[in-house]
């Protein structure tokens, strides 16, 4: 961080498998924000930066007792995972917007190279299926008084990180060195591409 600065609150970057989750912590990483992963799932050619994961996360239902130790620091939780976060806890959520179109060719295409089955879901259904959720969780977010949300537009912050980092910085208390975050997007990286406006 460019300054000392004690954080009360956890941070959660969320957002739907393939929205742009890993990068935005590989920023946050970079701007001085500590991180919490475990670094079991090792980086591969769909995510080569790594993924930035925590294996606990998944299992909030049965323990939590590693939160308290996350205060001031950044975690890794897709969308569905927000409803188990314990109350007792202050958030600030940077939660990743993408075009569900890319986020299923994204994930097929994962799912293909570790020769896993894409499922059966047509393209439409599963966007549909995902557009509910993400309504849904939209919803309960904003009624959680111990919760700050921040939505950022994956195609809009690999086009201009530097504005991105910034905004980003200033919602997690100001002391994140934004042009460092910035410098890590790599455009290359965004490689299922909609023909559709960012965010649709």
């Amino acid at each position: 961080m460019t300054g000392e600065q004690h954080l009360d609150f956890v941070t959660i970057v969320s957002g739907l498998p393939r929205s742009g989750t890993s990068m935005m912590m590989r920023m946050l990483e970079a701007g001085g924000m500590p991180m919490v992963v475990d670094y079991d799932r090792k980086p591969d050619e769909d995510n080569p930066n790594g993924y930035y994961e925590f294996e606990a996360v998944k299992k909030m239902k049965e323990d939590v007792s590693w939160m308290g130790g996350a205060v001031g620091k950044a975690v890794k939780a897709i969308h569905v995972l927000l409803y188990d976060l314990p109350k007792e806890f202050r958030y600030r959520v940077v939660f990743m917007r993408r075009g569900l179109n890319e986020v299923i060719a994204s994930q097929n295409t994962m799912l293909q190279r570790s020769g896993a089955s894409t499922g059966k879901m047509e393209t439409q259904v599963l966007a549909r299926h995902f557009d509910t959720q993400l309504k849904q969780v939209d919803s309960w977010l904003q009624r959680q008084p111990h919760m700050k949300v921040l939505y950022v537009d994956y195609a809009e912050a690999v086009r201009d990180p530097l504005t991105y980092a910034q905004r980003i910085s200033e919602f997690l208390g100001g002391a994140l060195d934004w042009e460092r975050m910035a410098a890590t997007v790599d455009s290359g990286l965004y490689r299922q591409r909609s023909s559709r406006p960012p965010g649709s």
